[in-house]
């Protein structure tokens, strides 16, 4: 099997792929990740996986390169990651008693076998209303500025969360059983999963 590297600086991200037990190595893709006028969530997320995965693949060629990108979605906008506090306060208000979607873009390619292959997987989050303290003491304890959303559904036991519907590790930043799949599509052999 061909080198395989993550293309993706989450540490959440590679300790999850690190569960799969196939070897990798990780380099971030330095893109830019702005969102483009009028376009939708879904195609957002697709084009920043395979961007991620495509530009570390044309250093190499012959490694397998995965691209993952995790956004949260409410009213079909895109909540990436915070810039700073009063920006983490505006997104978890905005999610505050209500429901929204998370959604991650996986990108599997290599070039020197001419392999792409491209998958979404979305997970309905129910979220509790939120006091402007628990916001506040969220933002100081968590420092949720790299995290989509502005919150982790592993902080603080996910006591934002009242329930979810879907995969679990989409919303931490690798839906694992998808990403499985795809690798053993690849020929990948994983351990148990």
């Amino acid at each position: 099997m061909s080198k395989f590297i993550l293309a993706s600086a989450s540490p959440r991200r590679q300790a999850l792929l690190s569960q799969l037990g196939t070897p990798f190595t990780v380099l971030p893709a330095d893109i830019d990740e702005r969102h483009h006028a009028g376009e939708v969530p879904r195609d957002y997320v697709m084009r920043m996986s395979r961007t991620k995965a495509e530009h570390v693949a044309q250093q190499y060629p012959e490694a397998w390169v995965l691209g993952a990108d995790t956004i949260v979605t409410i009213d079909e906008r895109i909540l990436g990651k915070p810039k700073d506090a009063a920006d983490a306060a505006a997104m978890l208000r905005s999610l505050s008693g209500r429901v929204h979607d998370v959604m991650t873009g996986l990108a599997l390619v290599h070039h020197g076998q001419g392999y792409e292959a491209l998958e979404t997987v979305s997970t309905r989050i129910y979220f509790r209303s939120l006091s402007e303290a628990d916001i506040s003491t969220y933002i100081a304890a968590k420092k949720p500025f790299d995290k989509a959303g502005a919150y982790a559904i592993q902080d603080q036991d996910g006591v934002f969360v009242e329930q979810y519907e879907g995969c679990y590790t989409n919303v931490v930043g690798l839906p694992l059983q998808r990403t499985a799949a795809m690798l053993r599509d690849a020929g990948f052999s994983l351990s148990d999963t």
